[in-house]
């Protein structure tokens, strides 16, 4: 292997989707035969000796991970919600600080990034995390900062997932062999544009609320922005410009909903993730996403959701537990 090709390993824990780092492969690959030159050497290993297989029957063969390959440029940590890994080896730990000391970068795709900091290798560094799990991540890993970026490049350590991984490795690609190889690399995946690290994940809310009525836009994030502290909808009304009636109607016609109804639900959704992704009490989440007392927040849970937040929370430990989760 030439001075000039990069050695890209990818990790896989075990009951990792194999899709999940497939945006990566096509870009690297995409780049090798752009640039008609072998500039990426891709190799893939798991932590047993057992196949990944999925749900739908995708089989990828195992490569055993032995040992730290040579001449590494990068490795990528890549694990699956579905599996979340819960433990890491001290043998793999010594390794992964021994490549970080020796300045490899190193990388998690979407719950690949929950190993890396059980390392320790991302304390102090930004990271992201995807929405779904920002709560948990956080909770476990305080020491991290820990984001909804698309995608984060902090000291040697990278981040990423869904399909923002394709952004990562282009952005990658730019770095290592100039702008003009990345951008035949998007035109060759049918990539629009390549988009900055600093943007959101979370759709655009205009797309999600299938509305572009700026009103309704500015009353929305208004309402995401004070979960806590709800505010009520005269103040939200004051605040992007139109009368409280204007507002109403306004809701109505584009959500089907009064202000305070879709507020509400917004505060449960959120608690519900919290219930879910962490550990804190029943009483510290309803608090926390505006409700009085542990009553009040347990009544408006089971008229939105049908169960009450602890019945819910024991629901999903129990689906959790018989899922399992992996340790390695």
């Amino acid at each position: 292997m030439t001075a000039d090709v990069r050695r890209m390993a990818f990790l896989l824990w075990p009951g990792c989707h194999p899709s999940i780092f497939m945006p990566a492969l096509a870009v690297l690959r995409s780049a090798n035969r752009m640039a008609e030159s072998l500039l990426y050497q891709i190799d893939c290993y798991t932590l047993d000796d057992q196949p990944l297989a999925s749900p739908e029957g995708w089989l990828l063969p195992a490569r055993r991970w032995e040992g730290v390959p040579e001449s590494l440029s990068q490795l990528w940590l890549v694990a699956d919600v579905a599996q979340l890994p819960s433990t890491i080896s001290p043998s793999l730990v010594l390794q992964l600080r021994s490549l970080a000391r020796q300045g490899v970068l190193l990388g998690g795709l979407e719950e690949g990034v929950f190993p890396l900091a059980m390392a320790g290798l991302l304390d102090g560094r930004r990271c992201a995390v995807h929405w779904r799990m920002l709560e948990e991540f956080r909770e476990r890993f305080p020491a991290v900062q820990a984001g909804t970026r698309l995608f984060e490049q902090d000291e040697g350590r990278s981040s990423g997932s869904g399909l923002a991984i394709v952004d990562l490795f282009l952005t990658l690609v730019a770095e290592h062999h100039g702008a003009d190889l990345a951008a035949l690399v998007a035109e060759d995946l049918n990539v629009e544009r390549i988009r900055a690290g600093s943007e959101q994940q979370r759709v655009p809310l205009r797309n999600r609320l299938g509305s572009t009525h700026p009103k309704l836009t500015q009353a929305v994030i208004l309402m995401e922005a004070n979960i806590e502290e709800p505010l009520t909808t005269d103040e939200i009304a004051r605040h992007v410009g139109v009368s409280r009636r204007q507002l109403e109607r306004i809701f109505k016609q584009y959500l089907n909903s009064v202000p305070s109804q879709y507020y509400l639900e917004l505060r449960l959704n959120r608690a519900r993730q919290m219930l879910q992704q962490t550990s804190k009490s029943i009483i510290q989440i309803g608090l926390s996403c505006g409700f009085s007392s542990g009553p009040h927040f347990s009544s408006a849970y089971r008229n939105c959701f049908g169960v009450t937040p602890r019945e819910d929370r024991n629901q999903y430990r129990a689906q959790q537990a018989q899922d399992g989760r992996v340790s390695m």
